[in-house]
């Protein structure tokens, strides 16, 4: 009879399956935009275009990075798809742009329904915080290529915004005020020289319980990354917010420099915003510079606006309202040598 695509690893019924129990999780995401189109090739969404004079598309693409290896680890698989959707839609919401839809890719070696349906789980939960619509996405098993249990996520992140409300940080000058929402761990870049420190240098395991951390080692770093969609969208309504950085790889030494404009600078006050224990923990553990933290990860802050002074009091109360944590983190300086110095 010869041989069978199963026989070759590879289990269409399965991944039938892993489609009918993610069905549900993926249609409590959809929009008013979206057209229920069973059976098509692509997804459709009809934008409300009505009150955008010029609208702009705003796209973005991430992954998760080594955090999955936590997951495969501890085995749960609901809330790195949380990570995914925050690393793409927190990127297009530095430029203004309100989250439209999602498209997600995941590729794995053999597929297990169950599990798939759970990461899936985490994916259509980040997308309802998101106020995004998960409008398509694709299962990919690859037989062999992947290791037993593992496997990888990509995303790719639509957002909308009006070319006239497009925040470039060409308007921000010496004088103004930033301002740091607080990050909800380690969210999902760091990985590497995470676990480097903590389970090859010192020797700790995903089940450690360390003083300072309120739960398990492996599931404070497996924490998902906080995303900023509801509280930053609230602020653009009512504020003229100049320019924001989403701190992810590269940290706030690369990432906030890049929206400012050409002979300004960031001065932030060292000590003005309260750092989770985490990141005290994995730079003892690895004996990490200082710098090479603060260059890695978000060091406690996830997201950084940058507002005009006389419009920080308001700011400050609206966030206060919205109970979104924050920190005063200092201001823009004028400075042709460098982007960023701490004080």
């Amino acid at each position: 009879m010869g041989i069978s695509y199963k026989d070759s690893g590879v289990d269409i019924d399965a991944g039938n399956r892993a489609v009918e129990l993610m069905k549900n999780e993926v249609e409590s995401t959809f929009t008013p935009e979206v057209i229920n189109n069973p059976g098509g090739f692509g997804g459709l969404f009809k934008p409300e275009l009505g009150a955008f004079k010029e609208p702009v598309l705003v796209s973005g693409t991430d992954g998760v990075g080594t955090k999955l290896k936590l997951a495969f680890e501890l085995d749960i698989h609901d809330t790195i798809g949380i990570d995914l959707v925050a690393m793409s839609v927190n990127d297009i919401l530095v430029q203004g742009a309100r989250p439209l839809f999602f498209l997600d890719y995941l590729a794995t070696g053999e597929i297990d329904p169950e599990k798939i349906a759970e990461i899936v789980k985490g994916v259509a939960a980040g997308c309802r915080e998101a106020g995004a619509a998960l409008l398509g996405g694709e299962t990919a098993e690859m037989a062999g290529f992947y290791n037993p249990g593992e496997y990888d996520l990509a995303g790719f992140a639509v957002g909308l915004t009006d070319q006239d409300k497009l925040i470039t940080g060409e308007h921000i000058e010496s004088g103004d005020k930033l301002i740091g929402l607080a990050s909800s761990g380690v969210h999902s870049n760091g990985f590497t020289l995470a676990r480097k420190a903590l389970f090859d240098i010192a020797g700790y395991s995903y089940r450690e319980n360390l003083t300072g951390l309120n739960q398990e080692l492996g599931f404070e770093l497996l924490k998902p990354t906080k995303i900023y969609v509801r509280p930053v969208l609230n602020l653009l309504d009512k504020f003229n917010i100049k320019g924001m950085a989403h701190i992810t790889g590269g940290g706030i030494l690369e990432n906030l420099p890049r929206i400012l404009p050409e002979d300004l600078k960031a001065r932030i006050k060292k000590g003005s915003w309260q750092q989770p224990e985490i990141f005290k923990i994995i730079q003892e553990a690895g004996s990490i510079a200082e710098a090479e933290m603060y260059r890695t990860f978000n060091m406690g802050l996830g997201f950084i606006l940058v507002v005009d002074p006389a419009d920080e009091d308001k700011i400050t109360n609206q966030l206060d309202e919205l109970n979104e944590e924050y920190y005063l983190i200092g201001e823009v300086i004028e400075d042709e040598d460098s982007s960023l110095e701490f004080i």
